[in-house]
């Protein structure tokens, strides 16, 4: 460094999750120093490993999210510091993505209908055909729509909102036209499918957001899009391996990485942040970014006082007076044997829109539950011992809003998990069980994430953008956020994005060159796609 030079800003990152791990390899490529303090022993937040003892040996388990979407995004944050992401990660494309089971609906063999979803855009829509002839062609056509809606929403993912202002930026008017903010996703599809059930297949993933495809806003019908244009993939190791990847590149990048160091408090000369306070010492810093759930951030970590700027939520109440995701029932289970199932299996409600309903709105527990079954033993053989299987089986819940009894309530909603799954694979899973643990809401909450809503807070059109919980925490100097409570939101591609937004901000305040380029929408976009050879020149 030069003697003249000024003095490298220092920043403090609390929690090691996926925002948090991104922003100090972005923040430290672009010269900041960056400590990073995580309350538990070990990194990735929500998106964890678990590791469980079984008689046969030892069973691994991502606690969080189990698939990753839109690779080019984590890439941007590996080549900020001149990295490539492939020489840190091996990422096997899925196919089938998922397999959907209806339970409300008969197949050709007479069992339940079931829809293995691929990247194949042509044999995808050949699929659906057979569900509803009209539906094939549909299909194709949303594919088309929703990759010009990503086009022009994309680069509205990728700026802050600052204030109302900002919505009159010119990325906003220009994604204006792609939009339709009365309508949910289930309207959109609505007016383009026929089939119930491909319906479903088409909206499902607002799961992804922790809400009901009736009330999520139309705009997150880019999500089924994103799925079909870059895949899902599962890096070897689970989606954990992402985080133990960038924790590597923060330790090469000179950053340092504290575990458990749970932040007690922040420290304040006026409504300036200067540090942290952890295991009862206090470490100076110039700035400090939030990587922990956002409501639950503001409500512990912010003084009420200093807390007026965020859209007048200075109060414990009118925060948790917001509206929150649902939460999720989790089984981790290390099982004897190998089971028939792909990758990701959904079963979906033979009564869905009451189980929507029960979860989101009534707050209670379905009588006929969606599903989720992850086997990722199927294609990785480092999760579990030879000729075994982690299998991972989330059950989508109302949060702890609800006042549900968890104490009374796990080991109905565990055995009709387990009942559900042993039905769809025909494997007799209870009884080959090694080992296993159960999180409920309560245990998410546990975790430090308010009301247990493991999705944070709702996207709806009250909570996206400059209402969302914004970058730099107006009411204070110095506080930064990261993660799924800020713009963008949730999942694991938006939450990169988010960090590039922080890192990009901090680097404009304290005069540092930001390392981080985007990659033009265009160049990723599948150019050579010959959909509009299938519907025809005018979109028929």
């Amino acid at each position: 460094m030069p003697p003249n030079a000024p003095k490298p800003p220092s920043v403090a990152i609390i929690g090691a999750g996926p925002g948090g791990l991104a922003a100090a390899v972005l923040l430290l490529a672009s010269g900041a120093h960056v400590t990073i303090y995580e309350r538990m022993d070990r990194v990735g937040g929500r998106s964890a490993r678990l590791t469980e003892q079984g008689a046969s040996g030892t069973y691994h388990f991502d606690t969080g999210p189990t698939f990753f979407l839109m690779p080019y995004v984590l890439g941007e944050v590996f080549a900020a510091a001149g990295r490539k992401m492939e020489d840190y990660l091996d990422l096997t494309r899925l196919d089938p993505m998922y397999r959907l089971v209806f339970g409300a609906a008969k197949g050709p063999d007479g069992g339940e209908l079931k829809l293995d979803c691929t990247q194949d855009l042509h044999e995808m829509a050949r699929r659906i055909t057979q569900i509803e002839p009209h539906d094939g062609p549909a299909f194709t056509r949303m594919i088309l729509e929703n990759r010009a809606k990503l086009a022009a929403f994309e680069p509205v993912l990728r700026k802050p909102f600052k204030s109302v202002l900002d919505c009159l930026a010119p990325e906003m008017l220009r994604a204006l036209p792609h939009l339709s903010p009365t309508q949910s996703v289930a309207d959109w599809l609505g007016k383009r499918f026929t089939s119930e059930h491909v319906k479903m297949a088409m909206s499902f993933q607002t799961k992804y957001l922790g809400m009901s495809p009736f009330k999520c806003p139309s705009l997150f019908t880019i999500l089924p899009f994103i799925e079909y244009e870059w895949g899902i993939w599962h890096p070897a190791g689970g989606c954990n391996a992402i985080m133990t990847a960038l924790a590597r590149l923060v330790e090469e990048l000179g950053g340092q990485i504290k575990t458990l160091h749970p932040i007690e408090a922040l420290t304040f000369a006026g409504n300036a942040c200067t540090g942290v306070v952890s295991g009862g010492r206090t470490f100076a810093h110039d700035h400090v970014v939030l990587n922990a759930d956002a409501s639950w951030a503001i409500k512990n970590l912010i003084p009420a006082s200093l807390r007026s700027g965020f859209t007048g939520a200075g109060t414990d109440a009118k925060l948790d007076a917001m509206d929150y995701s649902c939460s999720t029932f989790m089984i981790y289970a290390g099982v004897r044997g190998t089971l028939p199932l792909p990758h990701h299996t959904i079963y979906i409600s033979r009564d869905y829109q009451t189980n929507i309903r029960q979860i989101s709105q009534s707050m209670e527990l379905s009588t006929d539950p969606s599903i989720y079954i992850c086997n990722p033993s199927v294609i990785d053989s480092t999760l579990a011992p030879p000729g075994c299987s982690s299998v991972y089986i989330l059950v989508p819940t109302p949060n702890a809003k609800s006042g549900i009894d968890w104490r009374q309530s796990a080991q109905r909603v565990k055995r009709d998990a387990y009942d559900r799954a042993e039905a769809l694979c025909g494997f007799p899973l209870q009884d080959r069980v090694e080992c296993e643990r159960v999180y409920t809401p309560d245990d998410w909450e546990g975790q430090n994430i308010n009301f247990g809503a493991t999705f944070n807070l709702a996207h709806n059109l009250g909570q996206m953008l400059h209402l969302r919980p914004r970058h730099e925490l107006p009411g204070v100097k110095n506080v930064w956020l990261v993660g799924g409570g800020t713009h963008p939101g949730s999942g694991l591609p938006v939450i990169f994005l988010s960090s590039q937004i922080t890192a990009k901000l901090l680097c404009e305040k304290t005069g540092l060159d930001y390392a981080g380029q985007a990659t033009p929408i265009a160049s990723v976009l599948d150019p050579q796609s010959k959909l509009h050879e299938m519907v025809g020149a005018r979109g028929k």
